[in-house]
């Protein structure tokens, strides 16, 4: 059963002085059961049954519409789209606290992570169906001679949505144990989500979680769990005579036990106990009361910075639809904005992505757009490799360059996918063919440190029992598990050192109850369906164009890669959608279709779309687990969230889709749909088709560095070094983008670094604001669409 989520300190301390207590009275008497425990029993089990609610489903999928409106403008502008959990747990909250004298019933963290759920499943479908770069580039992209353009009406766009929907979902159910139960990967954004979820709900890290060393305490309920908790309180908060107090209660019920007291001394002991238990739930209703004014404050202010950096956001966007110039400043001269494209845009919400991506992602793509836009472009114009206007995409500079930055992107997602795949096999070489007699512990510790996620902390380690002091002592390089069979803390207490925990049998492998769980005839029953869906959508809607082996080959590669896309988010919080598909599009075009095929452009994007969708979905889906998971939410209410959002966002994203391509000009000034030129000109690459004079050497030799550069970034994993050597897919997308969007988003990473690192503060605030920044611009970008429609002029 989940913990309770409605109870506060002092009432976990009244259990805990019953559970001690009582039983001292006589070994057969029943536990007191009054009215007031009656409630508390009801209000539990009340909350039990809250992990799927109407009213949840509706304000995640109402929620998720907004930032389907967002995702779709920027993912159009830019490819950049993002999940929103963060913000949609927070906007819920706040829907369900103006209203909560009107509801039956509260509104529980585990209901929250529903609505994050059902909200993130619905904004990010934009991207998981090709609605930012695959249709996009099948609609305005392919030529003639490729058979195309192939131009969609709104109904085939929703059967093909509909078909790319669910089967993603479906493949990271079984994934679920291993990743989360098993290895407790963090998932640095759902662990994130959990903990705002958690502080918004008055919940610390005490009381949160089922107790895997990740956060909080097991969530079995009843009398341990109280007792763990008030445990924990006195131990923290209240010095060394409530812990000698709570040693007298343990030494009384060792003595009943023992049957060595008589019924006297019990008692005066009984008595004794009761008095230093009330004193205890006084200074506790004191501390409760002063946690929930702070937390009643800080998830105001939290509400409060989202509404006002909402508000700024949709005021400048709104203004920039009269003066369009504020997308272009041209801030180095006339003439480097005329003919090199070099202008800045103060979006918020460029700024506010940057703040989001970080200090290292930004700066990457700072040096991407300075290589690209200072170097290559006037290389190429000037060679004549690139002989048309900067700006365009076939014949001048700007189309040249997004050549070389491609040739980026594949080589680092083909070095990074294959150490994904390969370091199982480096784990089976180090465990068996390594002989326990090397003693050279600089490689041995090099080897090991290669073979372990580089972002999370929960991992078992597996060592030898002759070298388990060495292994204590690189506890901080190895990641080990940290035992939780005594402690609640996710961190060991200073006087004792972390345990390492045997890989195959972690300590502390708590689940929800089998009621909670996807059962697997659920899950088969959901694959076969999604999968026929998938395949029937495919030929629907572009029929006679992709033969039926290509569509039924493309569903295992999917699953295979979206294997590869969970581990990489549970480990860095980044989903390799991008490089994956591109993976799919060199097999394809290599292995499966043949190059004379008259439709190999379209059978290839076609293939690369599945395997995206498939990928993001099972990230996005446990993303959304871990967070259900430390806050002891129902995985099978989850799951349920998770496909009826994905079901509203598939026809929430076609219909937004159609709504900006029929108003505005696609591709041109608003929307320039890089992704969509990415998607194109890979399928032309791999097929061997339209390469621009002097690419292919260009194009090898920075595939070749940044290859290079991806294998110094794994090997270097955990350094301070690593964060140096630039990332490939970041100075891809720096360079691919004109100067405009990565300059406002190099500010916001300059932002974070100023925020977090240097003045040390929360950086969940910044997080906040930044995601109000990007709601403001994306929604009010509907505002921008009906006066584009209606024809309002510019000033």
């Amino acid at each position: 059963m989940a913990p309770d989520r409605g109870r506060d300190e002092s009432e976990g301390l009244s259990s805990f002085a019953q559970v001690a207590v009582t039983p001292l009275a006589s070994p057969r008497a029943s536990p007191p059961h009054d009215e007031a425990s009656s409630k508390a029993t009801s209000k539990h089990h009340a909350a039990e049954g809250h992990h799927f609610t109407i009213r949840g489903v509706a304000i995640g999928c109402v929620v998720g519409i907004l930032i389907c409106f967002s995702n779709t403008f920027f993912g159009l502008q830019t490819g950049w789209v993002s999940g929103m959990a963060m913000p949609a747990s927070l906007i819920g909250f706040a829907f369900f606290k103006a209203v909560a004298k009107h509801l039956d019933y509260p509104f529980s963290p585990v209901e929250n992570v529903l609505v994050q759920t059902v909200a993130g499943a619905v904004g990010t479908m934009p991207l998981g169906c090709g609605f930012v770069g695959v249709v996009p580039a099948l609609e305005y992209l392919l030529t003639p001679a490729e058979n195309g353009p192939l131009r969609l009406g709104l109904g085939r766009l929703v059967v093909w949505s509909l078909g790319l929907a669910f089967f993603g979902v479906v493949f990271g159910v079984p994934l679920r144990k291993q990743v989360i139960i098993r290895e407790k990967l963090r998932f640095p954004s759902g662990t994130a989500t959990a903990l705002m979820i958690g502080l918004l709900h008055g919940q610390g890290e005490k009381d949160t979680g089922r107790g895997d060393g990740e956060m909080g305490m097991e969530a079995g309920g009843g009398a341990r769990n109280t007792e763990v908790a008030a445990g924990s309180a006195v131990r923290g908060d209240y010095g060394m005579e409530e812990e000698e107090q709570r040693l007298l209660i343990s030494q009384a019920l060792e003595q009943q036990s023992e049957g060595r007291a008589s019924e006297g001394a019990l008692d005066e002991r009984q008595k004794h106990v009761k008095r230093m238990t009330a004193g205890l739930s006084d200074t506790s209703q004191k501390t409760s009361s002063q946690s929930a004014i702070q937390n009643e404050r800080s998830w105001r202010l939290k509400i409060r910075l989202l509404a006002i950096s909402f508000l700024l956001s949709s005021i400048y966007t709104l203004i920039t639809y009269f003066i369009p110039q504020l997308h272009h400043i041209p801030f180095l001269g006339s003439y480097l904005a005329s003919n090199w494209l070099w202008t800045f845009n103060l979006s918020p919400a460029y700024l506010a992505q940057g703040i989001i991506m970080g200090p290292a992602t930004t700066f990457h793509m700072l040096l991407g757009a300075i290589v690209g836009w200072t170097a290559l472009s006037p290389l190429a114009k000037k060679k004549g490799w690139a002989p048309g206007p900067v700006k365009d995409w076939e014949h001048g500079s700007k189309g040249w360059i997004v050549w070389i930055s491609l040739a980026i992107m594949l080589a680092d997602s083909l070095v990074n996918l294959g150490w994904l795949a390969g370091r199982p096999l480096l784990g089976l070489v180090s465990r068996y063919l390594i002989p326990s007699t090397i003693k050279r512990r600089g490689w041995k510790k090099r080897f090991m440190l290669l073979n372990r996620p580089t972002r999370h902390n929960y991992t078992a380690v597996d060592v030898e029992e002759d070298e388990q002091a060495e292994a204590e002592e690189d506890s901080t390089l190895l990641y080990p598990t940290i035992s939780t069979s005594t402690s609640t803390s996710t961190h060991p207490p200073p006087s004792t050192k972390p345990t390492i925990a045997p890989i195959t049998n972690p300590p502390g492998d708590r689940d929800a109850p089998p009621s909670q769980q996807i059962s697997a005839r659920l899950v088969l029953l959901s694959l076969g369906l999604s999968l026929s869906l998938c395949i029937i959508s495919i030929h629907a809607t572009f029929p006679h164009l992709i033969p039926l082996h290509a569509t039924l080959l493309s569903l295992p590669m999917s699953f295979l890669l979206s294997i590869m896309g969970v581990r990489a988010m549970g480990e860095t919080d980044l989903n390799p959608v991008s490089g994956i598909s591109k993976l799919t599009q060199l097999v394809f075009a290599l292995l499966i279709i043949p190059r004379s095929n008259p439709h190999a452009i379209t059978i290839n994007l076609i293939a690369g779309a599945v395997s995206e969708a498939g990928a993001l979905q099972a990230g996005d889906l446990l993303q959304d687990l871990k967070t259900g998971h430390l806050l002891g939410a129902s995985p099978k209410a989850q799951f349920y969230g998770q496909l009826i959002g994905s079901f509203v966002g598939a026809i929430a994203s076609a219909a937004v889709y159609r709504l900006y391509t029929n108003v505005y000009a696609v591709p041109g000034d608003q929307f320039p749909v890089p992704t969509a030129y990415v998607w194109i000109f890979t399928a032309r690459l791999v097929t061997g088709k339209g390469l621009p004079p002097r690419v292919a050497e260009w194009a090898t030799g920075a595939g070749a560095l940044f290859a290079a550069s991806t294998v110094l970034r794994i090997v270097g994993a955990g350094t301070k070094w690593q964060g140096y050597v630039p990332g490939g897919i970041a100075v891809a997308v720096g360079m691919y983008n004109t100067p405009s969007f990565t300059l406002a988003r190099a500010l916001g990473g300059f932002a974070t670094w100023y925020w977090v690192r240097y003045r040390d503060y929360d950086e969940s605030v910044i997080i906040i604001v930044a995601s109000g920044l990007i709601l403001g611009e994306g929604v009010c970008s509907i505002v921008n669409l009906a006066l584009a429609a209606w024809g309002v002029p510019h000033l």
